[in-house]
């Protein structure tokens, strides 16, 4: 994408308001599908430090991209992104709308990939005998079309073949390793007894595999031989990636707001709240917001705002669900009284499923069930205090809202990451969460989150975090306890399955713990 002159950071943030402002039904895109609609999304640009940063937040996910560079094309403005763990750029896409690659352009774009892997494969790995390699997709398998496996063997030894194409979303290349130790899993389950399948070779286009080895250096090496290659496209060939357990993770920890000064400053807008729905989650997000949350979904916020001319501070109210939001006043009060309401009504345990104030963020409705009491859980973590990881963490990299991070009763670090409905990839982002979490921690003399307020005066083992996952547990996607059967024994996991009717109270069904203990 490096094409011309550079560009400044307000020439890149001004393109993009442009076509934001031409363009308000505009998609963000990067899962292969529509990430954020943009116009019922928020979006802020900063401008500090000579940077370009755009944050794009929906009550259901938030991310955090330094902006380097962009292209624009006819219906789409696609912009070069800096993200957490990785040296190279990224990319995402503003995309009108409308605005998608069609079924047969996709086709094509795989069939020239598969040929030309095949080409690389058979000369890179000469002493090798390439099996067939295949593209289709197998839902009995979880096998998508955009992931090509296939098998090479010497012998009666073989490898695993995984790879994604430079046409496929950033988050499609990001899951590759899910789908490595699933074809791994699955070619050793089908392997004749002469044959030994000793692991799995991932093949990613240039500059996208900064994320997946950071991902190796925590998978266990004694179970699989893990072996990472980028495809240069321009001279056909494969180049080997290490393993990097340190990443290139350009985030940094926030300092934790004094929770009883921020209520003090907002007193009123918390009495005129509370007084209209008293069982709301109040939510310090940094000295100068709070929210205000039923059930997790956010329908009120109060903020600190600075007169432009006379730079004396206020405080403003505003309420609404999702993107939807109106600052309070007397002509909007009684707005405000309905909607929390028709809140109430709606969202409680027993509400009905057709309704959409019921389905709204149903993650932030389990985030905030296990946030009342996380020893439900596992009876080794410490009430309180718990930390979300929207509070904690500022910089280039995703940023879920609905992950925890506590104590345990004896000092330890914890990392909880949750889903509501299944999927494939829970486990490895659960490990993304708990690496950045452990360099916060143990990566300096002193861990980052004694250093900057968090847990009071409570102190922290340094050791490694322990890493929670919990779902219900008819959600949690078989993938995920064979993903988490691949991870190396340094680090303690705990999957949980929670039962179904966790709105009206969680309740354990069943713990599953890392039991390795290699020497």
């Amino acid at each position: 994408m490096a094409e011309g002159p550079a560009v400044s950071a307000e020439e890149l943030a001004r393109a993009i308001e442009v076509f934001l402002a031409e363009n308000p039904q505009s998609a963000l895109l990067e899962d292969g599908k529509t990430l954020f609609m943009m116009e019922r999304a928020r979006h802020e640009l900063d401008l500090q430090h000579g940077r370009c940063v755009l944050q794009v937040w929906s009550e259901e996910r938030n991310i955090v991209r330094r902006i380097t560079g962009m292209r624009a094309r006819k219906q789409s403005l696609v912009l070069e992104t800096q993200r957490m763990g990785q040296s190279k750029p990224g990319m995402i896409e503003l995309a009108q709308a409308t605005t998608q690659r069609a079924p047969s352009e996709k086709k094509l774009d795989r069939g020239r990939y598969l040929r030309k892997l095949e080409r690389v494969l058979q000369r890179q790995f000469s002493d090798w005998k390439l099996g067939e390699m295949r593209g289709a997709q197998d839902l009995e398998h979880s096998f998508g079309p955009a992931y090509v496996r296939g098998e090479l063997r010497n012998g009666n030894r073989s490898m695993a073949i995984v790879s994604v194409g430079p046409e496929e979303s950033p988050a499609t290349i990001d899951g590759i390793l899910t789908l490595a130790v699933l074809w791994l899993a699955r070619l050793r389950e089908t392997a004749d007894a002469r044959r030994i399948v000793e692991g799995v070779r991932m093949i990613l286009p240039a500059g996208t595999t900064a994320a997946t080895a950071a991902r190796l250096a925590w998978m266990d090496a004694q179970q699989a031989k893990w072996e990472l290659f980028e495809l240069d496209e321009a001279a056909d060939e494969l180049m080997p990636v290490a393993a990097n357990a340190g990443g290139n993770l350009a985030t940094r920890l926030l300092q934790a707001p004094n929770e009883a000064r921020v209520r003090e400053r907002f007193a009123a807008e918390i009495t005129q709240i509370t007084a209209m729905a008293p069982e709301c989650d109040l939510r310090v997000l940094n000295p100068a917001e709070i929210a205000f949350a039923l059930h997790g979904l956010v329908f009120a916020r109060a903020t600190v705002d600075a007169d432009t001319v006379s730079f004396a501070r206020t405080n403003r109210l505003t309420f609404g669900a999702g993107a939807n939001e109106t600052s309070l006043t007397e002509e909007t009060a009684s707005q405000l009284r309905a909607f929390v309401e028709q809140l109430q009504h709606s969202r409680r345990a027993g509400g009905s499923a057709a309704d959409p104030l019921y389905r709204m963020v149903p993650e932030a409705w389990l985030e905030s069930q296990i946030r009342r009491d996380v020893s439900v859980i596992d009876l080794d973590l410490q009430i309180g205090p718990v930390y979300t990881q929207m509070s904690a963490f500022s910089g280039t990299s995703d940023r879920g809202m609905l992950d925890l991070f506590a104590r345990t009763r004896d000092g330890r670090l914890a990392v909880l990451e949750l889903k509501a409905n299944e999927d494939m990839h829970l486990a490895l982002q659960g490990l993304d969460y708990w690496m950045l979490v452990r360099r916060l921690h143990l990566g300096t003399a002193e861990s980052e989150f004694t250093r900057m307020g968090y847990f009071g005066n409570q102190p922290l083992n340094r050791e490694e975090p322990a890493l929670y996952l919990a779902a219900p547990a008819l959600r949690i996607h078989p993938a995920t306890e064979v993903v988490l059967g691949h991870f190396s024994p340094r680090v303690p996991w705990t999957l949980v399955g929670v039962d179904e009717r966790w709105r009206s109270q969680v309740k354990v069904v069943w713990r599953k713990r890392n039991t390795k203990d290699y020497v």
